[in-house]
Parts: C-alpha cells; sequence; structure tokens
C-alpha cells in the first residue's frame, strides 16, 4: 500500500519541482519583457503622434517592413557578419588562452610582456581598421583580424588572471606532492582559471559584433555593417534599423550561447 502511495506521489513532486525551477525565471524574465514592449509601444505612438519623418527615426512598423521588403538581403549579409565575427573570435581564443600560460608560466614574460599588451589594448581599434584594411585588403582578412583584436585582450586578461589566482596554500600543498608544472596547470590552475576565462570570453564576444561591424565600415560591399553604412547614406533608415535589430539579436544569442558552455564547463562557477 506504501509503495503504491509512493509511486502516485512521485510524479507529483517532480511537477512541484519544475514548477518551482521555471516560476523564478518567469518572474525574472517578465520585468524586462514588459518593459521592452511598454517601449516599443511608447516608440510607436511618438512616431504617429509627432508625425516623425521615416528618413529621420522609423517607427518599429517601419522597421518591420523593412524585414518583409529585405529580409531575403538582411539574412545574407547577416551570415557574412557572423561568419567574420566567430572566426575572429577564434582565432583570438586560439592565440590569447597560450599565450596567457606562458605569461603565469614565466615571471620575466609577465613583466615584459604584459605591458606591451596594455599599451597596444589602449590603440583605438576604429584607428587599426584603415590601416589593416591598406596593408590586407577589403577582403574578409582585414575585418577578422579587427574582431581579433578587439577580442583579444579580454581574453588574456581573463585567463592571465585565473591561471594566476591560485591560493598560496594550495600551491604549497601541490609542491609538497612533487607535483610537475604540466601537473599544476592541468589539475589546479585550469580548473580555477575557467570562471574567469569565461568572464573573458563574455565579454569578447559581444566585442567581436562590434569590430565585425568596425572593419565592414572600413571598407567592404557586404555584412551588415555595409548595409548599414550604404542606408544610411541612401536616407533608407528603416533598413538601417533592421540591420542594427539583428546585430543586437546576433550579439545576444552569442552571449548566451558561451554562457551556456560555461554552464555545461564550469558547472561550479558562482552565478546570479
Amino acid at each position: 500500500m506504501s509503495q503504491n502511495t509512493a509511486a502516485k506521489t512521485a510524479p507529483a513532486s517532480k511537477g512541484e519541482d519544475e514548477v518551482l525551477i521555471t516560476g523564478p525565471r518567469v518572474r525574472d524574465a517578465t520585468p524586462p519583457v514588459l518593459t521592452f514592449v511598454g517601449l516599443l509601444i511608447l516608440w510607436e505612438a511618438s512616431c504617429r503622434y509627432f508625425e516623425i519623418p521615416r528618413w529621420l527615426l522609423p517607427s518599429p512598423a517601419d522597421i518591420y517592413q523593412a524585414f518583409r521588403e529585405s529580409g531575403h538581403e538582411l539574412w545574407g549579409h547577416s551570415l557574412i557578419t557572423l561568419y567574420e565575427t566567430l572566426v575572429g573570435f577564434a582565432l583570438s581564443i586560439a592565440v590569447a588562452l597560450p599565450l596567457a600560460v606562458i605569461i603565469v608560466w614565466s615571471p620575466i614574460l609577465r613583466r615584459t610582456v604584459y605591458p606591451v599588451l596594455l599599451a597596444l589594448q589602449s590603440v583605438p581599434k576604429v584607428a587599426v581598421a584603415p590601416l589593416l584594411a591598406l596593408w590586407i585588403g577589403f577582403g574578409t582578412l582585414s575585418k577578422v583580424l579587427v574582431v581579433f583584436l578587439i577580442c583579444f585582450f579580454p581574453i588574456v586578461v581573463g585567463a592571465t588572471t585565473g591561471l594566476a589566482s591560485v591560493q598560496p596554500a594550495v600551491m604549497d600543498l601541490i609542491r609538497s606532492l612533487s607535483a610537475t608544472q604540466m601537473q599544476t596547470f592541468i589539475k589546479i590552475r585550469f580548473p580555477t582559471a575557467m570562471p574567469h576565462i569565461f568572464v573573458g570570453l563574455k565579454i569578447a564576444i559581444t566585442l567581436a559584433v562590434i569590430g565585425a561591424v568596425i572593419g565592414e565600415f572600413v571598407g567592404s560591399e557586404e555584412g551588415l555593417g555595409y548595409i548599414i553604412l550604404v542606408s544610411s547614406s541612401q536616407a533608407r533608415t528603416p533598413l538601417a534599423f533592421a540591420a542594427l535589430v539583428l546585430l543586437t539579436v546576433m550579439s545576444v544569442i552569442l552571449y548566451y550561447i558561451v554562457e551556456f558552455v560555461e554552464k555545461i564547463l564550469v558547472p561550479w562557477a558562482p552565478r546570479n
């Protein structure tokens, strides 16, 4: 009798757990969604009431119409910008993480290379983009390099900070166990550094989209940055806003993809 009762109550308790989990998520998502919808309504009403010209400030309805009329064109240019973003982001990871390991491994390099990286980071990437286009050309590579330059520093700083943040007591314990440098990095430093690395990655992935657009502004015939530049010069402002919406959505989606990977690889990291 008791077994049957337990079997009947088990699904109910599981359902209650699901409600308890999804309840806070719904409550957290409701205020920003309502705020966003309210801003859209206010925007639309203001454009209609004050009769603002479309070329000056299009309404949400005008932007939606631009999506309907130029959706295929926007989709093709979005894929190009996404490709430049992902390739530059991946290249920055491939270079920044090994360099962070080398910097932490060698105190001499930490004192020499790190200040140089800081000085290079202070150079405005908008000023570098035309030079890259001059040296390399107006192809995809110059855009990828702009993305690489803008993503590189947050990743290397996050990785270096994380790899160097191991508690001295833990390092003393590892040395007492006669662990090698490689074992220390694999077993101690990298797990400790993972939350810091993903902080840098989440910052970098949002900057990556900006870097791709900067590269397309300088000289390109494709990509969402090109669409914004050309449509603005032709007073096709709704199309420019449609491209801005796609860039925003792309940036948000990429950010949450990185955050999802973080939850899988670093389940122990503290989160809000």
